[in-house]
């Protein structure tokens, strides 16, 4: 009974507010998913774009919630206006490009929206998951971000078929920056890669690639493409580097209400406290980092001094 409700909640044809809802056991061969409506989606109109986030390995499990920690959700939870139908995911595992479409298949199933905007941005294991994703299907997303990733698919040549904005930070110790190069190589054995941006950003590590999900920049580039462009051609005018990222936080809309439907069908405002408990060696600058956010931010959530002394064993909010 329980997996009929969640099932009809994700049914819902029509919102007049912006709506988060858990998706569990909906897809076939897919993943369980969140799914996010904006206010002024109409059903009768199929013009919102659709926006794929695949998250990284920190991410993986059982518990939804998790994708929640950092993202595009994350994001548009703080105030980060995305004007799309927003799909994210969960995987246990490696991201399997099949599953990730009957996700998408089965969400456009039942919002109508633009085919011919689909956009797909990840990092580290999501980064994996967007290049693997857009490589089997070039012919279905219009751009694609990839971030401190690499690529699995066995042929890498249909990336070269769509606008393709790849970051990768030289500093990174989680996912080498070879990893990227390695794609960037495959791509020209394979003839022309005018739609490729490649950004290897000097002496940036992995984690502060997350700022990404949290820019402007981010989604008005991916916007910026149509699969109706019939050159398709990327465009090159936007600028993501360090300078931009550091105030990744700073311009958020602190008055955007986020609504979340719950198993129930009740709707109720989006508020979620995330909770980390101080070990040995932290800082309140490495936590920060850790959980995607600033030393400004964990002060003002927790009443504190960027000079007060952490105390191990105390649970500080972190979001």
């Amino acid at each position: 009974m329980k997996k009929i409700l969640v099932f009809l909640i994700c049914l819902l044809p029509l919102c007049s507010f912006a709506q988060l809802i858990a998706c569990r056991d909906s897809v076939a061969n897919g993943y369980n998913f969140w799914l996010y409506l904006p206010d002024d989606y109409d059903a009768t109109k199929a013009d919102k774009p659709v926006v794929i986030f695949l998250h990284g390995k920190s991410l993986c499990g059982r518990d939804l919630h998790n994708v929640l920690r950092y993202g595009s959700i994350d994001a548009l939870r703080r105030g980060r206006m995305i004007d799309a139908v927003v799909i994210a995911p969960q995987t246990q595992g490696a991201w399997n490009p099949e599953k990730v479409m009957n996700v998408y298949n089965w969400v456009k199933s039942k919002y109508p929206v633009d085919n011919n905007r689909l956009y797909v941005l990840g990092m580290s294991l999501g980064g994996y998951g967007t290049l693997d994703f857009v490589a089997t299907y070039p012919d279905q997303v219009a751009a694609a971000i990839a971030m401190c990733g690499g690529a699995t698919a066995k042929s890498l040549c249909g990336l070269n078929d769509v606008p393709l904005w790849i970051i990768h930070g030289t500093a990174d110790k989680a996912v080498p920056v070879s990893c990227s190069d390695r794609v960037v190589d495959s791509m020209c054995h394979c003839g022309d890669t005018s739609r490729l941006i490649y950004d290897r950003m000097k002496g940036v590590n992995h984690s502060q690639l997350a700022r990404v999900f949290y820019l402007d920049q981010t989604y008005d580039w991916l916007f910026a493409h149509s699969l109706a462009d019939s050159a398709r051609v990327a465009d090159k005018s936007y600028t993501i580097n360090t300078s931009i990222m550091k105030d990744a936080y700073a311009n958020l809309d602190k008055s955007f209400k986020l609504n979340i439907v719950d198993s129930r069908g009740t709707t109720h405002p989006y508020r979620e406290k995330v909770y980390y408990t101080v070990r040995k060696g932290d800082t309140l600058s490495k936590i920060a980092v850790n959980h995607h956010t600033t030393v400004s931010i964990l002060c003002k959530l927790n009443n504190m001094k960027k000079t007060d002394k952490l105390r191990i064993g105390k649970k500080i909010r972190v979001s």
